[in-house]
């Protein structure tokens, strides 16, 4: 499985952008998918995932009410809608295909992990 991640960028506190991540190869509509992120010096860390019928829908705290994520299973495709932005968000984000059906917020549960795209929020 091949993920392509797109669509980060520099914006200004407040604003938004779209990321998506398009899958490719061996993939399967069945998995769950998500979007980690990774910051300069920390840890990556879990952002959102989506079940594979785009029902079940998991967040961190930190993003919760701000990023919404969605899938296009005919697309193999999961996008992450970010508003709101803030200057702790400013990080590389990672899209991955869990194991599972399940979304998880465990690193352990992915299996295949997207090259990541830079999203910079400037004060």
């Amino acid at each position: 499985v091949q993920l392509q991640a797109s669509g980060g960028g520099l914006v200004q506190a407040g604003g938004s952008l779209r990321l998506s991540c398009a899958a490719s190869g061996r993939t399967s509509s069945n998995n769950a998918m998500g979007w980690f992120r990774q910051a300069p010096g920390k840890e990556r860390e879990f952002v959102a995932a989506i079940g594979w019928r785009g029902g079940s829908t998991l967040y961190a705290d930190s993003v919760k009410g701000r990023f919404t994520i969605s899938r296009d299973n005919a697309k193999s495709t999961v996008y992450l809608q970010m508003n709101s932005l803030k200057p702790e968000d400013t990080a590389a984000y990672y899209c991955t295909v869990a194991r599972s059906s399940v979304p998880s917020r465990s690193r352990s549960s992915y299996g295949y992990w997207g090259q990541g795209t830079q999203v910079t929020v400037s004060s």
